[in-house]
């Protein structure tokens, strides 16, 4: 039985103020003082919405939620400021929570070999840096990791790879370049069947969506870590970079048409100052964004938690 990811509530959260705060300090900080004026007219609600769709919320989405305040207004339910502030809240997280997504790694998990986690995503989004950040997190309690170097497709990548992995500490399976992905898979594998590990995390090649052939190697990966062992990969993780906004999602799109992706490392959070992108993840992709890159360090990540990132986006700025 593997219990994963311990949280250190405090930490988190100040990892997530600090990953939000170019959002907070551009656009959300500004909400409540807008909201405080001392009449409701339109220009309130175009203001308003403007900051939900500047910072990435999306025009359907944005709209939707004016929409819904405004009526809330009307029929009497939310007078103050302060109400449609905190009602504002709960649309947020209502739009960005998903059902159960903090038990894929918060509940006790039974597994018969290594807990395989599979990562995908296009080059330059971070994934390598990702799977570094999540190598750390498992190491620091105590678990015993190895990593598959499967991007073949890269000279380079399984050179970065085994430089991180010498960083933190753990082992890096990896073959020539342009090698079978599917072939260094099933070595990295047994590898970490044989030398007892907790944990498995593969990388694969930054497949553009545009090149079916990629994806079907990626689609091969994926079987022949289900014929090793048939409940694997126990996590496919797509890793995004939150500084592309929505033009990452119809990548986003193709990779979890490909393999079913179970959740997101939002990659350079820090980095974007529109932060409302996490809202159209969840709107357009229905995959619960499991991390949040809050900075360049293996330390600086974050498991998602809707309320704490919603609280930290909208504090109020001066």
């Amino acid at each position: 039985m593997l219990k994963f990811f311990k949280r250190n509530r405090q930490e988190n959260i100040e990892h997530t103020k600090d990953a939000v705060k170019p959002s907070r300090e551009r656009w959300f900080g500004r909400i409540l003082s807008v909201l405080r004026t001392s009449k409701l007219d339109d220009s309130v609600w175009e203001e308003l919405e403007e900051i939900l769709i500047s910072s990435d919320v999306g025009v359907e989405t944005s709209m939707r939620i004016i929409e819904e305040l405004k009526a809330k207004v009307k029929e009497g339910g939310l007078e103050s400021g302060e109400e449609i502030f905190e009602s504002l809240k709960e649309s947020l997280v209502a739009g960005i929570e998903s059902e159960n997504a903090e038990s894929l790694w918060m509940d006790d998990t039974e597994v018969t070999g290594p807990y395989v986690i599979l990562m995908v995503g296009v080059n330059g989004v971070g994934k390598t840096t990702s799977i570094a950040k999540l190598a750390y997190h498992f190491t620091q309690e105590g678990k015993k990791v190895i990593l598959g170097a499967a991007d073949t497709f890269r000279a380079a990548a399984a050179e970065q790879l085994e430089i991180l992995g010498k960083q933190i500490g753990v082992e890096v399976i990896r073959h020539e370049s342009g090698a079978d992905p599917g072939a260094v898979a099933y070595d990295a594998y047994q590898a970490a069947k044989a030398r007892g590990a907790d944990v498995l995390i593969v990388d694969t090649a930054g497949r553009l969506h545009t090149k079916s052939n990629l994806m079907e190697e990626l689609r091969k990966v994926h079987r022949v870590l289900a014929r090793l062992e048939p409940k694997a990969p126990h996590q496919v993780i797509l890793t995004l970079d939150a500084t592309t906004g929505h033009n990452g999602l119809a990548q986003a799109k193709s990779f979890k048409e490909a393999v079913d992706c179970t959740g997101i490392f939002l990659a350079k959070l820090d980095g974007t100052a529109r932060g409302g992108i996490v809202l159209a993840i969840n709107q357009e992709l229905q995959v619960p964004i499991l991390f949040i890159g809050t900075g360049e360090g293996v330390t600086d990540l974050a498991p998602f938690d809707t309320r704490d990132f919603v609280e930290s986006l909208l504090a109020p700025v001066s």
